[in-house]
């Protein structure tokens, strides 16, 4: 039986091409979770996911779930929601907002807690402490949902150039992450971001309009776009148009 590559500090990662099949996408066991290696990694669309206890297993799966952000499908409730909001938003009258990179270890926190019949969560301590550094050097985001000034619900993701590798939500309150992930979209939209990596198949992001395409195809996305300029990412407030303002600049203008 075949086995994945062990990695130490300076292994490189082995081509992704050859992933196991069983269990479906396991590239490599070992290494760290460095800022050096997390580049590497998400560079050639490998990223770390293991459970408490395990070792630091890499996967490169075959398909790969993506959201092309010109097939964002919300359903008929949450459409509704969005034109709310935005109608609240031109009146100035909100009492939801969406906010970027203002609680990223707070979101962290929140998408590591345990779901309903999850003893645990694959977000440890150390992946948690290895991503708020990437967060600190401006590469790590999280798109966040404020009901009356408290989090409600949200994503955290990693953005380099043109694309954007999604890791996980949270919600609160019904349609929070789901708020973030339609505002987060529309940014992308706006700045020609044309995908978000979803990595694993679910149904839950099949019925927003996620669908699998083949790892050979999802590179050759990834290396087109990655190193296109990086996106005005900043600590800020996303408007339902996708503009991404500036905190104290929401407190002096409407949100275009």
């Amino acid at each position: 039986m075949r086995m994945p590559v062990v990695l130490d500090t300076d292994t490189p990662f082995p081509p992704v091409e050859t992933a196991l099949t069983e269990p479906a996408g396991l590239l490599a066991i070992g290494g760290d979770l460095s800022l050096t290696r997390l580049r590497s990694a998400y560079r050639q669309g490998i990223f770390p996911w293991y459970a408490p206890g395990e070792p630091l297993l890499w996967w490169s799966p075959d398909p790969r779930m993506v959201l092309f952000t010109d097939r964002f499908a919300p359903s008929h409730s949450l459409r509704k929601t969005l034109r709310r909001l935005a109608r609240e938003e031109a009146e100035g009258s909100t009492r939801v907002q969406v906010k970027v990179d203002t609680a990223f270890d707070a979101v962290m926190l929140a998408c590591a807690s345990p779901r309903d019949g999850q003893a645990g969560s694959w977000i440890t301590r150390e992946m948690r402490a290895a991503y708020g550094a990437w967060h600190r050097a401006g590469t790590a985001h999280s798109i966040e949902t404020w009901i009356d000034g408290e989090l409600a619900g949200g994503l955290y993701g990693i953005g380099i150039g043109h694309t954007f590798f999604g890791e996980s939500m949270f919600t609160r309150a019904t349609d929070a992450s789901k708020i973030a992930l339609a505002y987060l979209v529309g940014f992308l939209r706006q700045h020609g971001v044309p995908m978000i990596d979803c990595q694993q198949d679910t149904q839950h992001l099949g019925f927003l309009g996620g669908c699998t395409i083949p790892r050979s195809e999802f590179r050759r996305r990834i290396v087109e776009f990655q190193d296109m300029p990086e996106l005005p990412w900043q600590r800020g407030v996303l408007s339902a148009a996708g503009t991404l303002l500036p905190e104290s600049d929401t407190m002096n203008r409407p949100m275009a």
